[in-house]
């Protein structure tokens, strides 16, 4: 068997296409990351309006103190 000299060309040409290919999806999935935290924190601000306007209308209806002692019980 042959001695391995110098990387082929065509080896160096994977190598790169290789590299690139890395990078692009480290890009796409730092931006995916980047979305989905947007959107965890969007949803985590619609969810505390809800529970708001849940505890708005169980005080409308008179019964405020279940629910303090269901928001105050621990699980």
């Amino acid at each position: 068997m042959a001695a391995r000299g110098p990387e082929a060309p065509s080896g160096r040409a994977l190598r790169d296409a290789a590299e690139n290919l890395f990078q692009e999806l480290q890009e796409h999935f730092q931006a995916l990351t980047a979305a989905l935290n947007l959107r965890m924190e969007e949803m985590g601000g619609r969810i505390e309006d809800l529970q708001k306007n849940v505890n708005d209308l169980m005080v409308q209806a008179g019964i405020e103190s279940s629910a303090q002692e269901q928001m105050t019980r621990p699980y």
